[in-house]
């Protein structure tokens, strides 16, 4: 039986990778832009499709980002989807439980400037709020 399902265009695949982008990261300051062919990369495959499907919910997904980005300590991108974990409603004592976490794999360095960077996030979403 035929596959009912048709795959999305690479022009589909950026514009539901935009949006998404745009819900997780909604209020971050403009950063650099990207250069264009990185920016097709970034929207169309890495948000236009990794971040899609049924398997794991945005917020695992965000979760699991947020862990990487700490254990590489990788602070500029961390700042950004510690922005878009709150966005998706990811409780503040799950990340730095998770922080925690990966302090003892990762190390303590790492670990601990995560927990920093994440109290700067707190404050700046806010002072934005208020």
């Amino acid at each position: 039986m035929p596959d009912d399902t048709q795959t999305p265009t690479p022009d589909e695949r950026f514009d539901t990778g935009r949006r998404l982008a745009a819900r997780l990261f909604a209020g971050a300051p403009r950063a650099r832009p990207l250069p264009p062919e990185m920016m097709r990369h970034t929207m169309g495959h890495l948000f236009g499709d990794v971040w899609q499907g049924d398997e794991l919910s945005l917020e695992q997904r965000s979760l699991m980002t947020c862990t990487v980005l700490v254990a590489l300590n990788r602070e500029a991108e961390l700042r950004l989807h510690l922005r878009g974990a709150r966005n998706l409603g990811i409780e503040r004592d799950v990340l730095e439980a998770m922080m925690i976490h990966v302090a003892h794999y990762a190390g303590w360095p790492v670990g601990a400037s995560g927990l920093r960077t994440l109290g700067d996030v707190w404050d700046e979403m806010d002072a934005e709020a208020s």
